[in-house]
């Protein structure tokens, strides 16, 4: 069952900081995760937050700091020093969480927490690790990992699994190496224990398996451990040495990362914002879309005034201006929304694009029609026979002009390496709405004439 945080608990727990009643607050928190702590820690004052970190173990402690929002863990940290952060947090993760941490310090304290660091080893995999870009492989790879020399006996395999096991919390799979630490394969557990001793290492790897390499892009691994079902992946570098490891907890964050760009993008959001954000942030971030929509809206009002004589002798025309656009918009974004969810997950490969833009083009022309028929009737009743026919028609190459560039924009976008969610936006919204009143104006003019 899922911990829920109550108002009542939190008075307890900030009565006993109040009173340093340690034992109180050992019994409220007792055994809660790391993740319910961290939300705990949201809900104190700082220096609340801090006195409760020095009382919960070490190695529980410095998952916790994981779990904290960027801001908050910022700030939470400002108040530990370079050695507390160090012997306190840094040396209880692994390498990967460890390096994301001290990527976020400025580079003088990134620094100071590095000399400050006992563990030589660990030290050296953090530099390591930093220097990779962190929308990379080696930006995601932890350095923790069990890997063996092809050439060993089994008895000295086993020892150097026991030895290099006691360094991480779940052991994966145990990497097969050769004399250069190049990635050979994988070495099944099973295999090494029910496989008779005269059968060497070297005969019971699996050398068929998957892995990147250290420049990939993090979406490129996402994609490979969905594609594959992995839950662990081995990076290596640029020739082939085994550098690290990606675990599926680290891809979970990546997937749900990419998902919260992609829906602020879709939403008019031109970068990464969180509610909390000052009021500037959140500005900067909406504005640049509000002013592609102020633009658009100017350029439609441009459309509609060429056409004013028209409307001047059919003023019925500007009834549906509205419908029109936004029946042009919301087609629109329909296609382009089933692009770019094909693009995202990789089911829309490079050769199905002539065949996707016939499966929207039926698509539309079936809605299209159906819309049409609604809107003919509508018309007809209501209106005649004349705007009936200026309605429907415009409907009907409106839907299917906008469905054709919802198709091809976002392929377009992911061509030139740019986000294809870009373009189930207002991107794609307002130039739908522009063409869709020209479309609307030139048929009704066209009809018109002829009658």
């Amino acid at each position: 069952m899922q911990y829920q945080i109550t108002n009542e608990f939190l008075e307890q727990l900030r009565y006993g900081i109040e009173n340093r009643n340690e034992q109180l607050i050992l019994e409220l928190i007792g055994d809660l995760h790391s993740t319910d702590l961290a939300e705990i820690f949201h809900d104190l004052h700082l220096p609340q937050a801090k006195y409760l970190y020095t009382l919960i173990d070490e190695e529980k402690a410095a998952e916790v700091i994981t779990w904290l929002d960027e801001d908050y863990r910022e700030k939470f940290l400002a108040q530990l020093s370079s050695r507390e952060i160090a012997e306190q947090f840094v040396e209880n993760l692994d390498s990967d969480d460890a390096a994301d941490i001290i990527g976020e310090l400025p580079e003088e304290r990134q620094r100071e927490v590095l000399s400050e660091i006992q563990d030589m080893e660990m030290a050296s995999d953090i530099v390591d690790l930093l220097k990779y870009d962190e929308d990379t492989a080696g930006g995601l790879m932890a350095k923790e990992l069990v890997s063996v020399n092809v050439n060993w006996d089994r008895d000295k395999v086993i020892d150097e699994i026991r030895h290099q096991s006691n360094d991480i919390d779940n052991v994966y799979t145990v990497y097969v190496t050769d004399d250069n630490e190049k990635l050979l394969g994988i070495l099944p557990i099973k295999k090494l224990l029910i496989e008779p001793e005269s059968v060497k290492i070297e005969d019971m790897y699996l050398d068929k398996i998957q892995y990147v390499e250290a420049h990939q892009s993090k979406e490129e691994v996402a994609s490979m451990m969905k594609k594959y079902d992995l839950v662990v992946l081995p990076v290596v570098d640029g020739i082939g040495r085994l550098a690290g490891r990606i675990t599926i907890d680290d891809v979970v964050d990546v997937i749900q990362e990419e998902a919260e760009k992609d829906y602020q993008l879709m939403s008019g959001l031109t970068e990464n914002v969180e509610s909390d954000d000052k009021v500037w942030i959140l500005t900067r971030a909406r504005m640049p879309w509000l002013l592609v929509g102020l633009m658009g809206g100017i350029v439609g009002s441009m459309v509609i005034s060429s056409y004013e004589d028209q409307i001047q002798i059919h003023p019925e025309m500007a009834f549906f201006t509205t419908l029109i656009a936004a029946m042009g918009g919301n087609a629109g974004v329909q296609s382009s929304a089933i692009i770019v969810q094909g693009l995202a997950n990789n089911s829309l490969r490079t050769g199905d694009t002539l065949a996707k833009f016939f499966k929207e083009l039926s698509v539309a022309l079936l809605n299209g029609i159906v819309c049409a028929i609604f809107i003919f009737l509508y018309g007809y009743f209501s209106e005649g026979l004349p705007l009936a026919f200026t309605i429907s028609t415009a409907m009907l190459t409106v839907i299917i002009v906008a469905s054709i560039l919802g198709t091809f924009i976002p392929l377009t976008l992911n061509r030139f390496k740019i986000d294809p969610a870009l373009a189930t936006g207002p991107f794609i919204t307002t130039m739908n709405d522009i063409t869709g009143i020209f479309i609307y104006f030139l048929i009704g003019r066209l009809m018109y004439s002829l009658v």
